[in-house]
């Protein structure tokens, strides 16, 4: 005798080999013995076989018509061979009374499961809804099955290019233009971008980075609404002294400006000048929501995204021949030992003389220019001249300053590398369109400049973060607890020191019309200036204020995607020089190992890139050697290379130069660029195409 039965909702059948009250014990024709409970035993025959059973029993579900086995069933609940009996004949065999089983099991929409074998039928209203319903995912199917056919054929459905960036980064997944695309890509085993690509969907490399960032971040555009630029306080007291900034060319929102007066006097004052615009933007009002709507100004070559309006950008940046409001902090210097004596904050206004650009003065102002007075450089500026004696002292301070931190870090600063400059030659308009020609320069970190600027700014930070904690103001402070491996910057509204810098608090206020925070611990200082001991009462943000703390959270993930954005426009261009100057072949240093399962990744000796390469298992970090590279991916800012030669010599120790400990942002900065297609979604005995989602940085 045989039996079919149920096992949790799978019908199996098989020959009984013993039998009790409450259950079987059954053998499957794998071989397999199985226990099941007499409940679950649905039909009992001695013929056919019980694969055949079930073979037969497949055709005659295929064969019945459901409409018509509806009508047939009564109206109270039923058994599927009390059906059979009714549809086929009275002595309907058990491969029909199977097949009805299967049937009824499969029809949910015309039948109700009513418990083992026995079932109820639906009403008419639910049987017309649920057949409506399933004429809706038809259709829906065909939908996506023609879009995909069309993908597959190279041609892009417009449903699925007015999509294109929230299918790709922000999807839906029970959408049907995102379903069609994983369909079509595994068609054609091809990843999604390369599909969409060879489709039409994605033209432009330039285009496609700069709308995926649109849509993450401004889905409403760019522009400003139409708000006045507030005006300071009249009553500013002048300062008596002659400013100047220092920035590259590009720099329109200048935050930061030096002066130095004393010298020869013994005690030198140098006045640390940054533009005010928290002395006329009310915390609160329309302009401060929109500066912490977008939290920072966006960089990319060629172009910026600014935090605040032009007109309120214009009326507050240090521009030269003019007094402009600031917030300054004086620091008095021992001319001799170079010791900070004593610091004040003023509010005022200050005079700025010239705005240096450091990028049209750095081969003039070396260190061995500053250094000797005699020294002379064809076509120096008389503004540059002027200020020599200056620079000078400034530059002796600066090294003092950053030797002092280098103490309390424990090891010195290196500059191993040096800093990317991006110009794209051809713009036509405000905005690139990836058409243009890029040219990479260098720039040396830590040049004088660069550090006299540097070394300003983090006595400023650093000053006015322990002044907010002295007066009891809350802040907005930067820090890190040591410099051991894994130990991260970390934004909060506590004083802590920050190892990395080697200061014992350090909170962003330079840069208030670039960075949200920056504006927001302006303020606090500002209250500091004006009310002394009591500026707790007077801060616009009280101790333990939970809008500081959300603030942060959202500064801290919004800054992290724009500089995310921008190390992947600077990635783009870079691959864009690589082919705008036919170069096959660079040359680079290993900087990790490829342990675990990792892999190795190289530096560019002279371009700003990282990339996997293969061919460097027996090589330690800080080989140097010459990579072939491989096909360039614009669209997924993709390209690996493969080791071709060895330039260093294993031997020789003097040959092992040193690698900064940045693996974590190396690998991040290696690409390629993270979509959210899954291609192993949904269907787990599909084959998924190669490379079918990039993975994550």
């Amino acid at each position: 005798m045989h039996a079919l039965f149920d096992d949790a909702g799978k019908f199996l059948a098989g020959r009984i080999l013993s039998e009790t009250d409450t259950s079987a014990q059954i053998e499957l024709d794998s071989g397999k013995r199985v226990k099941a409970k007499a409940a679950h035993i649905l039909l009992r025959f001695d013929k056919p076989q019980p694969a055949e059973l079930l073979a037969r029993a497949r055709e005659v579900a295929a064969g019945i018509e459901l409409p018509l086995a509806w009508e047939f069933a009564p109206g109270e609940e039923f058994g599927f061979a009390e059906l059979a009996r009714d549809y086929f004949s009275a002595s309907a065999p058990p491969a029909e009374q199977a097949g009805m089983l299967l049937a009824l099991f499969e029809a949910p929409h015309y039948f109700r499961r009513a418990g083992k074998g026995r079932f109820r039928k639906a009403s008419a209203e639910v049987v017309e809804q649920a057949l409506a319903a399933i004429e809706k995912k038809r259709q829906l199917q065909a939908q996506i099955d023609g879009w995909a056919d069309e993908l597959v054929a190279g041609r892009c459905p417009e449903a699925i290019d007015a999509q294109l960036y929230r299918i790709l980064f922000r999807p839906d997944k029970n959408a049907p233009e995102y379903k069609a695309v994983v369909e079509a890509s595994r068609r054609a085993h091809l990843a999604p971008l390369a599909l969409l690509s060879r489709a039409g969907a994605i033209t432009s490399s330039y285009q496609f980075h700069w709308q995926r960032f649109l849509f993450e971040h401004f889905p409403r555009g760019t522009g400003f609404p139409d708000l006045a630029a507030p005006e300071p306080p009249s009553d500013l007291p002048l300062a008596e002294v002659q400013a100047y900034s220092i920035d590259d060319s590009a720099t329109t929102e200048i935050d930061d400006a030096l002066s130095l007066t004393g010298l020869g006097s013994g005690t030198v004052r140098l006045g640390i000048h940054i533009a005010a615009p928290g002395l006329a933007i009310a915390p609160g009002g329309e302009l401060d929501r929109l500066a912490r709507t977008r939290l920072s100004t966006v960089y990319m070559p060629g172009h910026k995204i600014t935090m605040l309006p032009h007109e309120v950008v214009q009326r507050y940046t240090l521009d030269a021949e003019r007094a402009n409001p600031a917030v300054s902090l004086y620091v008095n210097i021992d001319e001799a030992t170079l010791a900070i004596t004593g610091h004040e904050t003023r509010l005022e206004r200050v005079p700025v003389t010239v705005n240096l650009r450091h990028d049209q003065l750095d081969h003039i102002v070396t260190e061995a220019w500053l250094a000797n007075p005699e020294a002379q450089h064809e076509n120096t500026p008389q503004a540059l001249l002027d200020l020599r004696e200056q620079l000078s002292f400034l530059y002796r301070l600066a090294r003092q300053l950053k030797s002092q931190r280098e103490a309390v870090r424990g090891k010195p600063e290196t500059f191993t590398r040096p800093d990317y400059t991006f110009r794209l030659e051809g713009q036509a308009g405000d905005e690139p369109d990836g058409s243009e020609t890029v040219v990479i320069g260098t720039r040396k970190r830590g040049a004088p400049l660069d550090l006299i600027v540097a070394e300003a700014a983090i006595v400023a930070n650093s000053t006015w973060g322990q002044m907010l904690a002295e007066h009891g103001v809350p802040g907005i402070y930067r820090s890190q607890a040591s410099l051991a491996p894994g130990v991260k910057v970390r934004m909060g509204t506590k004083a802590l020191p920050h190892a990395g810098i080697g200061v014992k608090s350090y909170a962003w206020a330079t840069s208030p019309l670039r960075r949200y925070v920056d504006l927001v611990n302006q303020w606090q200082v500002i209250a500091c200036a004006r009310h002394g001991r009591t500026a707790a009462l007077a801060a616009p943000f009280k101790p333990k204020d939970a809008e500081l703390f959300s603030i942060i959270s959202s500064f801290d993930a919004t800054y992290g995607a724009y500089n995310a954005y921008q190390a992947g426009m600077e990635r783009l261009w870079t691959l864009k020089y690589l082919q705008q100057q036919g170069l096959q072949e660079i040359e680079a240093t290993v900087i990790r190992d490829g342990g675990a399962g990792g892999d190795f990744l190289v530096r560019a000796d002279h371009l700003p890139l990282v990339l996997p390469v293969l061919g460097a298992q027996s090589l330690s970090r800080g080989a140097r050697v010459r990579v072939r590279l491989g096909e360039i991916d614009e669209i997924a800012l993709d390209v690996h290379g493969t080791v071709v030669e060895r330039l260093d010599d294993p031997l020789d120790p003097r040959d092992d130069g040193p690698v900064e400990d940045d693996e974590g942002e190396e690998a991040a900065a290696a690409g390629p660029l993270a979509i959210a297609v899954d291609l192993q979604e949904g269907e787990a005995g599909a084959g998924a195409a190669p490379g079918a989602e990039h993975p994550a940085p």
